[in-house]
């Protein structure tokens, strides 16, 4: 295994210490916590966001911390999740009285670790609201999820949610839009290559030199099919043909995110967003944003996924609303 690391039982500390100094005209660190907050939380009279979930995903999620999207994530232990007493000191942190949203992956770990601390917060008198997302179209339950896994998706939900509460939007208003997002968002991706936990040292699964693994989860999970690697083209079409079945997106305004899974070169994620823009013009859709680069990764996994949303005027100015996140400026 060859990592740049210092302590593979440190990786997060050391990530968390790393981020915090590299913005610190934005975020914080929670004292003795691996929860990363806006500099300014919490912010008198605003609806709290907070998202998070193993580490390893990065960008996601504290690099959605910021004026406009998250207002805390919570990072766990890589492709662990956070434990109920740090998201608890995270919804205490960006409280302001105008209530908590928190927004879970679709994993049974995170489902349940946010599910105990909403209850403890609300114990202390905190109003909270909960979204889960599920935007993975590839399979129905797998070893870590009881439905539909929650993958890069979850950016946009993070984004508009984030807007919403921005421009001051009751609590109610930000479960609300973040639940339309949900509805509207779907997502597929593929893995060419494993990645490998740092405490582990070995990777978390094997794939040959000519193989793919379509519809992957974000941990590793297996998907629908193992098969000789493709070329973009055909990735493209597989992927966007598994989520046309599964909503449609005929004649819709969308947008578009083609996400590198840790070790794909932009180049090749070019590549694809090429094929998938063209079978969306040829489906009647009119593509009115395209995010391309790294949004929701699973260490140096090579490979991609294909997300797209439904939009409507509501989601587009809300979509387009200036964000200072470091991951996701618009």
């Amino acid at each position: 295994m060859k990592k740049i690391v210092n302590d593979p039982e440190r990786v997060v500390q050391d990530m968390i210490q790393g981020l915090v100094t590299a913005h610190p005209g934005s975020v914080k660190q929670l004292p003795d916590t691996t929860v990363i907050t806006r500099k300014d939380a919490p912010v008198s009279g605003k609806v709290g966001l907070v998202s998070g979930g193993g580490s390893g995903h990065e960008p996601a999620h504290a690099g959605y911390v910021g004026k406009g999207m998250l207002d805390a994530a919570v990072a766990g232990e890589v492709f662990t999740s956070p434990t109920p007493d740090q998201v608890l000191e995270a919804i205490k942190a960006v409280d302001s009285g105008a209530g908590v949203l928190l927004i879970i992956k679709n994993y049974t770990g995170d489902v349940m670790n946010f599910e105990m601390a909403a209850e403890m917060a609300e114990a202390e008198g905190i109003q909270v609201e909960k979204v889960v997302v599920n935007d993975d179209v590839a399979v129905e339950d797998s070893s870590f999820t009881s439905g539909r896994r929650g993958i890069a998706g979850t950016v946009f939900v993070h984004k508009i949610a984030g807007a919403m509460a921005e421009k001051g939007g009751s609590l109610q208003e930000v479960k609300a839009v973040a639940e339309k997002v949900i509805r509207n968002v779907r997502s597929m991706g593929v893995a060419t290559s494993p990645c490998t936990v740092p405490a582990a040292g070995k990777p978390s699964f094997e794939l040959a030199d000519d193989e793919m693994e379509v519809g992957i989860g974000i941990h590793g999970e297996p998907g629908i099919e193992r098969k000789k690697v493709a070329t973009a083209d055909e990735i493209a079409g597989e992927l966007t043909d598994k989520i046309f079945t599964d909503l449609d997106f005929a004649n819709s305004d969308v947008a578009v995110m083609i996400n590198g899974l840790g070790a794909t070169p932009e180049m090749e994620l070019y590549i694809v967003n090429g094929k998938v823009q063209a079978i969306l013009a040829d489906q009647g859709m009119n593509v009115y944003k395209t995010f391309v680069g790294e949004f929701m990764t699973s260490l140096e996994m090579a490979g991609c996924s294909v997300t797209l949303l439904k939009l409507d005027n509501q989601l587009k100015e809300l979509l387009d609303a200036p964000s200072t996140a470091p991951a996701f400026y618009s």
